[in-house]
């Protein structure tokens, strides 16, 4: 699933491609996808509008339009956006076509159609995305070890699944976290409830520390992120922990290890992030 990270690459690749464009029309090939409002009303409504910018939520993205309505769009597992010129081969899975005043196409495509994009009229209330239920986002002045240990201190769930959780942190999925939690020096599985003011502090500053990082590393431009079809994150060659089970640690040199917290599999360093229940 794309992360924090790689939403915001997206966010910057397309946004200033389709700023000041007008939507001529909208095709809706999947209708489950447009989870609101119903197909033909989300294509009606969207018809000659004018996109105003594009900003990020969390692991949403929005579309603002100039008469201050709004598309918000999550990619969920597969998704994936592309600013097509109109007789660029289509991909496969593709579900949502804006047609642009400038010849060239937004395109929606999700392989497993998880992804979903709402149509929220200027001034309506979200209670259907929930974006209005996230919490902090990483790069925020907000998220202080105050902050962190108010809202998870008192938690014996594991920290890997705290840090998780959208509605205190906005946009940090399984990859990042063990990046996290491996640049603090802690366990994937150590109990919330059990960690101290000084891991807190670090927390604090490795979370807006590695999204940052990522962030940068991720940069592409919109030649090779359309020659990608938009599936070239870059991440990989510079991820020290995620996926690299039974490699050397980066920082000792340890074999670095796997266990399952919360359903999810974690890579951490036993020297490096030592398990203090042991």
């Amino acid at each position: 699933m794309p992360e924090l990270p790689e939403v915001e690459t997206i966010k910057r690749v397309i946004e200033p491609q389709i700023h000041g464009l007008t939507i001529e029309n909208v095709t809706v090939k999947r209708p489950e996808v447009t989870a609101y409002p119903a197909a033909d009303e989300f294509c009606r409504r969207l018809t000659g509008q004018t996109v105003s910018h594009m900003t990020r939520r969390g692991k949403f993205l929005v579309i603002q339009l100039n008469s201050n309505d709004r598309i918000i769009l999550h990619l969920r597992m597969t998704g994936c956006l592309l600013l097509t010129p109109a007789d660029y081969p289509e991909e496969k899975h593709t579900h949502v076509i804006f047609r642009l005043n400038n010849g060239k196409e937004l395109r929606f495509s999700d392989t497993r159609r998880f992804g979903r994009l709402w149509l929220l009229k200027n001034g309506e209330a979200d209670t259907y995305s929930g974006i209005e239920k996230l919490g902090a986002e990483p790069l925020d002045k907000q998220l202080t070890a105050e902050y962190l240990n108010t809202h998870l201190g008192k938690r014996k769930k594991a920290v890997k699944e705290c840090l998780l959780d959208q509605s205190i942190i906005a946009g940090i999925g399984n990859i990042y976290s063990d990046e996290i939690l491996f640049t603090a020096g802690i366990y994937p599985s150590r109990p919330a409830n059990s960690l101290n003011m000084e891991e807190w502090e670090r927390l604090a500053v490795a979370i807006p520390e590695q999204i940052s990082y990522f962030i940068e590393v991720n940069k592409i431009t919109p030649e090779e992120y359309l020659e990608t079809k938009g599936q070239d994150y870059r991440n990989t060659p510079f991820l020290q922990v995620y996926g690299q089970e039974g490699k050397p640690c980066p920082k000792c040199g340890e074999m670095l290890c796997r266990i399952v917290v919360g359903g999810r599999g974690s890579v951490y360093c036993p020297v490096c992030q030592k398990n203090l229940e042991v």
